[in-house]
Protein backbone atom coordinates (compact mmCIF):
# COMPACT_ATOMS: atom_id res chain seq x y z
CA UNK A 1 0.00 0.00 0.00
CA UNK A 2 1.23 3.57 -1.10
CA UNK A 3 0.69 7.01 0.04
CA UNK A 4 -0.59 8.28 -3.13
CA UNK A 5 -1.41 12.07 -1.75
CA UNK A 6 -1.25 12.58 1.56
CA UNK A 7 -3.69 10.32 4.05
CA UNK A 8 -4.59 8.64 0.82
CA UNK A 9 -3.29 5.10 0.42
CA UNK A 10 -3.92 2.79 -2.50
CA UNK A 11 -2.72 -0.37 -3.89
CA UNK A 12 -3.34 -1.99 -6.99
CA UNK A 13 -4.62 -5.39 -8.58
CA UNK A 14 -3.61 -6.10 -11.85
CA UNK A 15 -6.05 -7.13 -14.43
CA UNK A 16 -4.83 -9.52 -17.09
CA UNK A 17 -7.95 -9.47 -19.33
CA UNK A 18 -8.12 -5.34 -19.40
CA UNK A 19 -4.44 -5.21 -19.36
CA UNK A 20 -4.47 -2.21 -16.36
CA UNK A 21 -4.45 -2.48 -12.48
CA UNK A 22 -7.45 -2.01 -10.41
CA UNK A 23 -7.24 0.31 -7.75
CA UNK A 24 -8.38 -0.12 -3.92
CA UNK A 25 -7.96 3.36 -1.69
CA UNK A 26 -7.91 4.22 1.85
CA UNK A 27 -8.60 7.45 3.16
CA UNK A 28 -7.66 9.41 5.61
CA UNK A 29 -10.41 11.18 7.38
CA UNK A 30 -11.27 13.32 10.70
CA UNK A 31 -14.48 11.52 11.27
CA UNK A 32 -13.42 7.83 10.83
CA UNK A 33 -10.75 6.00 7.89
CA UNK A 34 -13.02 5.55 4.37
CA UNK A 35 -12.19 2.28 2.27
CA UNK A 36 -13.66 2.55 -1.21
CA UNK A 37 -13.39 -0.38 -4.54
CA UNK A 38 -11.19 -2.77 -2.18
CA UNK A 39 -9.40 -4.71 -4.99
CA UNK A 40 -7.90 -8.08 -3.65
CA UNK A 41 -4.85 -7.52 -1.64
CA UNK A 42 -2.22 -9.58 0.09
CA UNK A 43 -1.70 -10.34 3.76
CA UNK A 44 0.44 -7.00 4.64
CA UNK A 45 -1.78 -4.94 2.54
CA UNK A 46 -4.79 -6.13 4.40
CA UNK A 47 -2.89 -5.62 7.47
CA UNK A 48 -1.85 -1.93 7.16
CA UNK A 49 -5.60 -1.28 6.62
CA UNK A 50 -6.28 -2.97 9.99
CA UNK A 51 -3.93 -1.03 11.92
CA UNK A 52 -5.17 2.28 10.01
CA UNK A 53 -8.97 1.41 11.00
CA UNK A 54 -12.06 1.74 8.77
CA UNK A 55 -15.29 3.10 9.73
CA UNK A 56 -17.12 2.67 6.59
CA UNK A 57 -15.98 0.59 3.01
CA UNK A 58 -17.81 2.27 0.23
CA UNK A 59 -18.57 0.84 -3.29
CA UNK A 60 -19.00 3.36 -6.18
CA UNK A 61 -20.88 0.54 -8.15
CA UNK A 62 -22.48 -3.46 -8.09
CA UNK A 63 -18.93 -4.62 -9.90
CA UNK A 64 -16.78 -3.22 -7.23
CA UNK A 65 -17.71 -5.56 -4.46
CA UNK A 66 -14.10 -7.49 -4.74
CA UNK A 67 -12.80 -7.97 -1.91
CA UNK A 68 -15.16 -5.79 0.34
CA UNK A 69 -16.09 -9.16 2.75
CA UNK A 70 -12.61 -9.71 3.41
CA UNK A 71 -11.96 -6.07 4.45
CA UNK A 72 -15.60 -5.92 6.42
CA UNK A 73 -14.49 -9.32 8.32
CA UNK A 74 -11.22 -8.05 9.39
CA UNK A 75 -12.52 -4.59 10.51
CA UNK A 76 -16.16 -4.82 11.15
CA UNK A 77 -16.69 -2.11 8.96
CA UNK A 78 -20.30 -1.50 7.59
CA UNK A 79 -20.34 -1.64 3.65
CA UNK A 80 -21.93 0.55 1.92
CA UNK A 81 -23.43 0.86 -1.86
CA UNK A 82 -26.15 3.20 -3.95
CA UNK A 83 -29.80 1.34 -3.54
CA UNK A 84 -30.14 0.58 -7.33
CA UNK A 85 -26.77 -1.52 -7.43
CA UNK A 86 -27.74 -3.39 -3.43
CA UNK A 87 -29.98 -6.56 -4.96
CA UNK A 88 -27.07 -7.11 -7.67
CA UNK A 89 -24.37 -6.88 -5.06
CA UNK A 90 -25.95 -9.03 -2.83
CA UNK A 91 -26.25 -11.90 -5.67
CA UNK A 92 -22.76 -11.57 -6.27
CA UNK A 93 -22.12 -12.79 -2.44
CA UNK A 94 -21.70 -9.24 -1.38
CA UNK A 95 -23.06 -8.28 2.40
CA UNK A 96 -24.30 -4.32 2.06
CA UNK A 97 -24.50 -2.92 5.26
CA UNK A 98 -26.45 0.56 4.17
CA UNK A 99 -28.06 1.25 0.64
CA UNK A 100 -27.01 5.01 0.01
CA UNK A 101 -28.71 7.56 -2.21
CA UNK A 102 -27.52 10.76 -3.87
CA UNK A 103 -26.20 13.54 -1.97
CA UNK A 104 -25.57 10.95 1.19
CA UNK A 105 -22.39 11.45 3.21
CA UNK A 106 -20.46 8.83 2.87
CA UNK A 107 -17.35 9.83 5.57
CA UNK A 108 -15.56 13.52 4.16
CA UNK A 109 -17.39 12.58 0.76
CA UNK A 110 -20.54 12.91 -0.54
CA UNK A 111 -22.10 10.39 -2.86
CA UNK A 112 -23.09 12.20 -6.53
CA UNK A 113 -25.16 10.29 -9.60
CA UNK A 114 -23.09 8.80 -11.86
CA UNK A 115 -25.41 6.22 -13.28
CA UNK A 116 -25.03 4.83 -16.89
CA UNK A 117 -22.36 1.65 -16.59
CA UNK A 118 -24.67 0.83 -13.99
CA UNK A 119 -28.29 2.05 -12.12
CA UNK A 120 -26.60 2.95 -9.20
CA UNK A 121 -23.06 3.72 -9.99
CA UNK A 122 -22.03 6.95 -7.43
CA UNK A 123 -18.95 9.13 -7.46
CA UNK A 124 -17.73 10.22 -4.20
CA UNK A 125 -16.80 14.04 -3.81
CA UNK A 126 -14.44 15.67 -1.23
CA UNK A 127 -15.65 19.22 -1.55
CA UNK A 128 -12.62 20.08 0.83
CA UNK A 129 -9.96 18.28 -0.74
CA UNK A 130 -11.07 18.98 -4.53
CA UNK A 131 -10.92 14.93 -4.38
CA UNK A 132 -13.57 12.93 -7.02
CA UNK A 133 -13.62 9.15 -6.84
CA UNK A 134 -15.00 7.37 -9.80
CA UNK A 135 -15.41 3.73 -9.92
CA UNK A 136 -16.44 2.67 -13.58
CA UNK A 137 -17.64 5.91 -14.89
CA UNK A 138 -14.35 6.00 -16.27
CA UNK A 139 -11.44 5.16 -16.72
CA UNK A 140 -7.56 6.05 -16.45
CA UNK A 141 -6.27 4.54 -19.35
CA UNK A 142 -3.64 5.56 -21.02
CA UNK A 143 -2.30 6.73 -18.65
CA UNK A 144 -2.89 10.86 -17.82
CA UNK A 145 -6.39 10.74 -19.60
CA UNK A 146 -9.85 9.61 -19.02
CA UNK A 147 -11.40 6.46 -21.02
CA UNK A 148 -14.27 4.36 -21.26
CA UNK A 149 -15.08 0.64 -20.78
CA UNK A 150 -16.61 -0.90 -24.03
CA UNK A 151 -19.86 0.43 -24.54
CA UNK A 152 -20.46 -3.57 -24.47
CA UNK A 153 -20.51 -3.42 -20.64
CA UNK A 154 -22.58 -0.34 -20.51
CA UNK A 155 -26.00 -0.20 -19.34
CA UNK A 156 -26.91 2.86 -20.32
CA UNK A 157 -24.53 4.40 -22.54
CA UNK A 158 -26.51 7.95 -23.00
CA UNK A 159 -27.19 8.44 -19.14
CA UNK A 160 -23.58 7.94 -18.48
CA UNK A 161 -22.54 10.47 -21.20
CA UNK A 162 -24.58 12.52 -19.04
CA UNK A 163 -23.85 11.66 -15.84
CA UNK A 164 -20.36 12.48 -16.95
CA UNK A 165 -20.73 16.20 -18.49
CA UNK A 166 -22.48 16.74 -15.24
CA UNK A 167 -19.57 15.70 -13.22
CA UNK A 168 -17.49 18.13 -15.20
CA UNK A 169 -19.59 21.24 -13.42
CA UNK A 170 -17.86 19.64 -9.87
CA UNK A 171 -14.78 21.20 -8.19
CA UNK A 172 -11.92 18.78 -8.22
CA UNK A 173 -8.75 18.29 -8.91
CA UNK A 174 -7.71 14.92 -7.83
CA UNK A 175 -9.34 12.76 -10.18
CA UNK A 176 -8.76 8.87 -8.43
CA UNK A 177 -9.86 6.17 -10.77
CA UNK A 178 -11.06 2.77 -9.78
CA UNK A 179 -9.62 1.04 -12.91
CA UNK A 180 -6.16 2.42 -14.87
CA UNK A 181 -4.10 5.76 -13.55
CA UNK A 182 -5.49 8.00 -10.89
CA UNK A 183 -4.73 11.77 -11.31
CA UNK A 184 -3.78 13.53 -8.63
CA UNK A 185 -3.65 16.82 -10.42
CA UNK A 186 -5.74 17.74 -13.52
CA UNK A 187 -8.19 15.50 -13.12
CA UNK A 188 -11.45 17.43 -14.28
CA UNK A 189 -9.42 18.58 -17.05
CA UNK A 190 -8.70 15.36 -18.55
CA UNK A 191 -12.76 14.29 -17.63
CA UNK A 192 -13.74 17.47 -19.87
CA UNK A 193 -11.22 16.15 -22.60
CA UNK A 194 -13.26 13.25 -22.53
CA UNK A 195 -16.83 14.63 -21.91
CA UNK A 196 -15.52 17.09 -25.18
CA UNK A 197 -15.13 14.03 -27.31
CA UNK A 198 -18.34 12.96 -26.75
CA UNK A 199 -19.70 15.78 -29.02
CA UNK A 200 -23.17 17.52 -29.18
Amino acid sequence: MRELLPGVFTWPWFSERHGYDFNGYLVRAPGGNVCVDPVEMSDEVLDAIAREGVAVIALTNRNHTRASARVRARTGAPVAIHAADAAHARAQGAVIDRELAHGDRVGPFVALDARGKSPGEVALHWPERRMLVVGDACVGHPAGACGLLPEKVIDDPAALRASLRALTAIDFDVLLLGDGVSLTTGGREALSALVASFGG
